[in-house]
């Protein structure tokens, strides 16, 4: 068995964040253990739907990212036993640490919606939450001229929750563009009671929304999808849902699948559902300092966690600084100083020339970073720093430690 200091599961944004800042902050013995050859920037998959970026700009080797004091584990956990401070990977092996980071991200559960599975990729249905299918989004789309086009979001905690209507709102700018927008239907499916939780920013998003001719059926999911006869059925969700179900015909879909922790996470004593809280079984930490609410010397941040922010990159910005300050007290045995706020950010492209920057906390506060520009509207400067700024920022600074 060999041992750790600090631990950390998962080479994604958060794990590698994490690790550049614990070596940066004088850390010695940090080891990540991530079976993936390939490190992917997934916010730009948006845009590579809509016809605005080159899939291979987002994708990287893992090597090139990892931090070269880092030890990289090249496997995968297969489960954690908290009370004996050990890992166990898929190749055997067990890893012991005085401190464990976990950061596996989310999982995608296409099999929640029934039928969406064995049609991906053909017949006019695609998803920007997976590199290889994000192009064929763009097919589909650039190929559209006419009939009825669906896009949908599930309900339940996902991975950058404005993506759903991003591309909808490109793929109605490109139409809009080609002189065919008229002869599209487009609808788009949420499980909210409103397009957006922040009353203003879902007032102007009403707006774009009705300026592109969309149909919004709010509080209601997409369940299955039937591509011989291309419709797909909905149904209502919440409390007092009547669960009536109806049926819309596409000629195209964007389907974003159900979303939760990683199934060894869920059968783990780490998650939320071990001691019978949420089905999504995210490893259960207390929301302001990352801490395990059980195990003091684990942590979580990023997708996998309980904390209930916006799961998003800049959510893993904010948070990787206070994890830091908390496991160097947590090892030198001080209390601990650090608190994360629930800050998140949702760019939300609304044309290929504009984007609005939601940025909020916890209670939902506006947070805005550029305080020169209206938080709740669509502006040009946005969509450059969608496009160009925050790439940079992610690949040059973020993965490096530095900001």
């Amino acid at each position: 068995m060999h041992k750790h200091e600090i631990l950390i599961i998962g080479g994604g944004t958060a794990g590698i964040t994490m690790a550049a800042r614990l070596l940066r902050a004088g850390h010695r013995d940090v080891a990540v253990v991530e079976p993936s050859d390939k490190h992917y920037y997934q916010p730009l998959w948006t845009l590579v739907g809509g016809g605005q970026a080159a899939a291979e700009g987002t994708e990287r080797s893992t090597a090139s990212v990892m931090p070269a004091a880092a030890t990289w584990i090249k496997t995968a956990v297969t489960g954690v036993d908290p009370e004996s401070h050990t890992v166990t990977c898929a190749d055997g092996a067990k890893y012991a640490y005085d401190v464990l980071v976990v950061c596996p991200g989310i999982q995608l559960d296409w099999e929640r919606i029934e039928g969406l599975t064995d049609t991906l990729g053909t017949d006019g249905v695609s998803s920007n939450y997976r590199f290889d299918l994000a192009p064929r989004t763009w097919e589909f789309i650039r190929n559209t001229r006419s009939g009825t086009a669906v896009f949908t979001m599930p309900s339940g905690p996902i991975k950058c929750a404005g993506a759903p209507q991003k591309i909808a709102y490109l793929a109605c700018d490109h139409w809009r563009r080609q002189g065919v927008l008229d002869d599209i239907d487009v609808h788009l499916v949420v499980p909210t009671p409103r397009i957006f939780g922040i009353p203003a920013i879902a007032d102007s998003l009403d707006k774009v929304i009705a300026d592109y001719g969309i149909q919004l059926h709010t509080g209601s999911e997409v369940v299955a999808v039937d591509a011989a006869a291309g419709k797909v059925t909905m149904t209502h969700v919440g409390a007092n849902a009547d669960r009536v179900e109806t049926t819309l015909p596409y000629d195209v879909l964007h389907a974003v699948p159900h979303q939760s922790a990683p199934d060894w996470i869920k059968n783990s004593p780490l998650s939320t559902s071990h001691t019978g809280g949420d089905a999504g079984g995210y490893v259960d930490i207390d929301k302001h300092t990352m801490q395990h609410v059980r195990y003091p010397n684990v942590f979580a941040l990023g997708d996998a966690g309980s904390s209930p922010n916006s799961k998003t990159g800049a959510a893993i910005r904010k948070q990787a600084p206070v994890v830091v300050q908390n496991i160097g007290a947590v090892l030198s045995g001080r209390p601990l100083p650090g608190a994360y706020d629930g800050y998140a950010s949702c760019p939300i492209v609304t044309s290929s020339r504009e984007m609005l920057l939601a940025e909020f906390d916890y209670d939902f506060a506006l947070k805005p970073s550029v305080p020169v520009l209206d938080p709740v509207r669509p502006h040009r400067a946005y969509w450059y720093l969608k496009k160009y700024g925050l790439p940079a920022l992610y690949w040059n600074l973020m993965l490096k430690g530095l900001v």
